[in-house]
């Protein structure tokens, strides 16, 4: 099977547009992106900003890596497990970003009753329990979460973990999420939320 030249031109932009936006820095966060049952992710320990095509590690369906000078992001067990558990999953990024993380640290689910279009387009951004970086337990309580048709979610006391049919819509999905918690932790500055009529959120919610 040949490398697949967009894919790893995929990658790079997002890394970069994540880099851009300060989601992410050279020494956290990766992306992915499945194509047939090769996967392409970032490698270990490099900016994002400054990626390029050869930079891009290729992973074929047996773990092996087939290109890429450097070695693949840490979380690449991450990565292949997470593809397993559901079908429609083509592209994955995690990421630190300063809000979501925060909630994470504090092993907080972000959910509102006050901001319509959190509660519209997310629902709640579940938390999922503690596991080393790196290891098999970071990923052990994901799947309950994706299998409710979650696309983002918190590693507790680390990240946060958005995937989509492709990378982009990963991505856009971690910055929309982001965005939200932002906000609200700004209101809860400000002061008490006015919060939606229940019966208007269960609107929300079915939508």
């Amino acid at each position: 099977m040949p490398v697949d030249v967009k894919a790893i031109q995929e990658v790079i932009a997002v890394a970069k547009r994540l880099d851009d936006k300060g989601l992410v820095n050279a020494f956290e966060g990766n992306v992915s992106i499945k194509r047939g049952d090769w996967i392409y992710i970032t490698p270990s320990g490099k900016s994002k900003a400054t990626l390029t095509p050869e930079m891009i590690c290729v992973i074929d369906e047996k773990g092996n890596q087939v290109s890429g000078i450097y070695e693949p992001s840490s979380e690449l067990k991450m990565h292949r497990a997470v593809y397993k558990m559901r079908d429609n999953i083509g592209g994955i990024v995690h990421a630190h970003p300063v809000f979501l993380t925060a909630y994470a640290m504090c092993g907080k689910p972000l959910e509102s009753k006050a901001h319509a279009e959190m509660i519209w387009d997310h629902k709640k951004i579940e938390v999922a329990p503690y596991g080393r970086p790196g290891s098999d337990e970071i990923y052990a309580g994901v799947k309950p979460i994706l299998d409710k048709g979650r696309d983002v979610l918190l590693l507790a006391n680390h990240g946060v973990l958005s995937v989509g049919e492709s990378v982009f819509a990963a991505l856009n999905k971690l910055e929309s999420v982001e965005n939200a918690a932002k906000i609200l932790t700004v209101a809860k500055l400000i002061g008490n939320t006015a919060d939606l009529p229940d019966e208007e959120v269960q609107v929300l919610l079915n939508l």
